[in-house]
């Protein structure tokens, strides 16, 4: 670590969901006494989450190829920590970092939290344009290889991997594409301490008291599976039981098909700040991810596990991808896409629930020990020594 005391962090998109690992592994290297910067574009009009201001953030804006080229030439010289550290093999984070390796000869880590090519087909996907399709995708204005984030580009890079002088990922799966070192999502175990909370004073602050709450503290996708829990909801058919989904979608109008069609079950809460989130999760009673079995789920981590068992509540998931290995025996697991099992597994914890959160205790306890930012850094301090 002698050597080294600043790292640049290079974020492909500061407007998406990408800036949350990268604020996870800075607060982790911080705590490992680096100074760290956060830099990358922004393709769209604002951050998509503020971060703390201990963590420098700079950023330009994110345009297509070939105004792309001349953001990138501003960002370069700017990017001055002693390790680069890209998040994502995108050409806006991974591709500008090869560069700076070119010329700089620093250290270049690459972080993967997901396989990008999964959202266009994964090894399906191919590009064999005709030489009429490939002169119009390049040379209109709005042509599909004016974009940085094109599949191809994507794949260009995921081939560009052994480059990086280290690696690190958050799941089985991408280790066994990608390879490199398992650093899963921390948690900050101090911030998320049931401790802290009184779950029933929470309920009224949120105006939840009256019911038995299931919470789902992300953002709705059809891959994240809750048609299952709606669906299960309906089965039981018990009108204290709520899904309460917080935030809601940034992406599309999905959350609003789901109110169409099961408003009598879902009670929807605004987007809170970071330091916010624990007292909303002591809200709940149980916390769902029943993410589906997709490609993109089978590479994903989903951070709301860890905030359940950060804050000692039952944690009802499916047995897709990491999530047994998460969870352990901590947790309650069915079959995906199984609303079936769902219903059943959610009236047996609320028919002994002081059972559940005895169990969700150890959910607690496993967090520290595997899922915190202290275990993070302690995975992020011996790759770096070995750097």
């Amino acid at each position: 670590m002698k050597k080294f005391s600043k790292i640049s962090l290079l974020v492909s998109d500061l407007s998406s969901a990408a800036i949350l690992r990268a604020y996870l592994i800075g607060i982790a290297l911080m705590k490992l006494g680096l100074e760290v910067e956060i830099m990358g574009f922004l393709f769209g009009k604002n951050l998509y989450r503020n971060l703390p201001s201990e963590l420098n953030i700079y950023h330009l804006p994110g345009k297509n190829f070939p105004a792309f080229f001349g953001e990138m030439r501003k960002l370069l010289p700017k990017i001055n920590g002693d390790i680069i550290y890209a998040i994502k093999p995108q050409t806006a984070s991974f591709g500008v970092a090869l560069l700076k390796k070119l010329y700089s000869q620093k250290p270049l880590i690459l972080d993967i939290d997901d396989w990008e090519l999964s959202w266009h087909g994964g090894d399906d996907w191919h590009y064999h344009p005709t030489l009429k399709q490939l002169a119009r995708e390049l040379l209109k204005p709005d042509g599909a290889l004016r974009n940085p984030y094109h599949p191809l580009y994507v794949k260009w890079m995921e081939g560009l991997v052994n480059r990086a002088d280290a690696v690190t990922v958050h799941t089985t799966f991408l280790q066994q594409r990608f390879g490199g070192t398992f650093v899963p999502n921390g948690k900050d175990i101090s911030l998320f301490d049931p401790a802290r909370y009184n779950p029933e004073s929470s309920r009224i602050r949120y105006g939840l008291s009256e019911y038995r709450i299931l919470m789902f503290p992300g953002a709705p996708r059809p891959y994240k599976g809750l048609e299952d829990v709606l669906i299960a909801l309906d089965k039981i058919n018990q009108p204290d039981l709520k899904l309460v989904i917080v935030g809601g979608s940034p992406y599309d109008d999905y959350d609003q098909q789901l109110q169409q069609q099961w408003g009598r079950w879902i009670i929807k809460l605004p987007k809170y700040p970071t330091d916010v989130m624990p007292d909303l999760v002591a809200a709940a009673h149980i916390i769902v991810v029943p993410q589906r079995d997709t490609l993109e789920t089978r590479a994903q981590f989903p951070l709301k596990l860890t905030d359940g068992m950060a804050m000692a509540k039952p944690v009802l998931s499916t047995r897709v991808g990491d999530i047994p290995k998460i969870l352990g025996n901590t947790g309650y697991l069915v079959e995906p896409a199984c609303p079936e099992q769902i219903a059943e597994q959610i009236q047996l914890i609320f028919q002994d629930l002081e059972s559940a959160n005895q169990l969700a205790l150890k959910a607690r306890e496993r967090c520290v020990e595997h899922y915190s930012i202290e275990a993070m850094a302690s995975t992020l301090n011996s790759i770096i020594s070995r750097l």
